[in-house]
């Protein structure tokens, strides 16, 4: 889930306007973010730093490193638009579905589980 997503709905679950969050964030001695700031969070335009977040994090009464993590994976350099499309996409599945999904991954990419770890399979010789 987007970092933004994740904002709306504590917001939303806590009952919080933008303007009620950047109250909060300012009384708990956050880095100021004014209500614009906070509504640009919550529509994705923009994305808040380290101190906001943890700020966050205090203000919705959830761990900061979720709220962190979030961020991270939408930052990750390593990982592509694709596979971020991807994750959305398995995390959107059911479970039957996402075994599904991993198994065909898994043959297409020649790879097998075993006892949880994912090794190569030896490359098939024609005779």
């Amino acid at each position: 889930m987007a970092i933004d997503r994740t904002l709306r709905l504590l917001a939303l679950t806590r009952g919080l306007t933008a303007s009620e969050i950047a109250i909060a964030l300012r009384a708990g001695g956050a880095a100021r973010a004014g209500a614009a700031t906070v509504g640009a969070w919550l529509r994705g335009e923009a994305a808040p730093g380290r101190e906001q977040l943890e700020a966050l994090a205090r203000t919705f009464g959830v761990p900061a490193g979720a709220l962190l993590s979030e961020l991270a994976s939408t930052l990750d350099p390593a990982r592509t638009r694709g596979e971020h499309d991807l994750l959305a996409a398995y995390r959107a599945l059911g479970t039957r579905q996402q075994g599904a999904l991993l198994e065909v991954a898994r043959t297409m990419a020649g790879t097998r589980a075993t006892r949880g770890v994912h090794k190569p399979r030896p490359p098939r010789t024609t005779a």
